[in-house]
């Protein structure tokens, strides 16, 4: 197999405390690779290792088959990022700081500076100082930073931070094309799952520290099912009427007042006049399809085994 990113028993401790523990991540080479995890669950301290920013306590990383350690990190001028939030010498314009960047890699065009800022639709901004931008400019600014080397894979740790509807689109359909057209493998990571979920082709859930699951969106799409969601304070009633009254047993409890009903047998309305005749107050019942977000939310509060 093909690895662009391969980790063995990635650790990393901080004054005692463990943030990251055992992660044995592994990255297609040309595949979009989703980070799901909580804050504070370990994404950005395993991307910080990724991209050098900081040393793991234990194991090993191996980028494009090579290990990076601390005297050998030639892989990294394969790599573009962001990690948390793009910095800049906001004194300097912005194409004065995408020309440092290109200087110190070793890598300069104008042109290619020109294309990608074209790209993220920043175009006209070029001799603008960039204590000047706003959170949305300087996330984009970032963006542009991290691909205008043309690198082979490019780490982006909530790269829709600060961005408006249009620009969040904006930045998945750039993520798209730089992957499709040009075969760049992407690491993201994003608090909003319905981002992952469009553009990523697997995903890594991440919880304490560990690498819980790695999955292919195409499994989790296999295993989407249809149910019944009903919303009550009265759930313990509400169980006792479903299976004794309606013969219902195929159901689970989530998020304490949350009952889901995977047999359908019986139509909503039904199941719903029968809980009012018995004075169960509803706050909401209604017919769901599982999604990222299902997945997501069994994987972290319900240990939900491997898929794939």
């Amino acid at each position: 197999m093909d690895y662009v990113v391969k980790t063995n028993s990635l650790t990393k401790k901080v004054k005692g405390k463990l943030l990251v523990s055992n992660v044995n991540l592994h990255i297609k080479k040309g595949e979009i690779y989703g980070f799901l995890g909580q804050n504070g669950a370990g994404k950005t301290t395993i991307m910080k290792m990724l991209t050098g920013i900081i040393s793991p306590t234990t194991g090993e990383i191996e980028l494009f088959g090579q290990k990076l350690t601390k005297t050998e990190k030639s892989g990294l001028k394969r790599v573009g990022s962001i990690i948390e939030y793009p910095i800049f010498f906001e004194h300097l314009t912005a194409m004065e700081n995408l020309q440092l960047h290109c200087e110190y890699l070793g890598f300069y065009d104008k042109k290619a500076i020109t294309q990608a800022l074209e790209m993220v639709h920043l175009t006209g901004i070029e001799e603008k100082n960039v204590s000047d931008f706003s959170l949305g400019m300087k996330q984009r600014l970032g963006i542009v930073r991290a691909i205008i080397t043309k690198p082979e894979l490019i780490i982006l740790d909530e790269p829709t931070n600060g961005l408006d509807p249009i620009g969040i689109k904006d930045i998945r359909d750039l993520i798209r094309m730089l992957n499709k057209e040009y075969g760049i493998t992407f690491l993201l990571s994003s608090h909003i799952l319905g981002e992952i979920e469009q553009v990523a082709d697997r995903i890594g859930v991440i919880k304490d520290g560990k690498l819980v699951n790695e999955v292919t969106l195409a499994d989790i799409s296999k295993q989407r099912t249809d149910y019944i969601e009903i919303v009550t304070k009265d759930v313990e009633k509400s169980i006792y009427l479903l299976e004794y009254e309606l013969q219902i047993f195929n159901m689970k409890i989530v998020q304490d007042n949350r009952i889901r009903i995977y047999d359908l047998t019986l139509p909503q309305s039904e199941i719903s006049k029968k809980l009012i005749m018995h004075d169960v107050e509803i706050e909401e019942i209604q017919k769901h399809t599982s999604t990222l977000e299902d997945y997501f939310y069994q994987q972290i509060h319900d240990g939900g085994g491997k898929v794939g």
